[in-house]
């Protein structure tokens, strides 16, 4: 199930200076500053913001 997967999301880059709908991206991706690594369950609306912020971020599949 995608359900079970995980997906482990690292902040590499800052959000000084972007959009407004890209940090609400990375806020809800749960990332409070740099270098920060979450784990977040593998979801569409998850791989959304994923890929909506993929410049700023480092993920793998745990």
């Amino acid at each position: 199930m995608a359900s079970d997967k995980k997906i482990k999301v690292t902040l590499v880059k800052s959000m000084f200076g972007r959009g407004k709908k890209h940090m609400a991206c990375v806020k809800g991706l749960g990332l409070r500053r740099m270098h920060h690594t979450v784990e977040v369950i593998d979801t569409p609306e998850n791989r959304g913001m994923i890929n909506k912020v993929s410049y700023l971020l480092k993920w793998e599949e745990v």
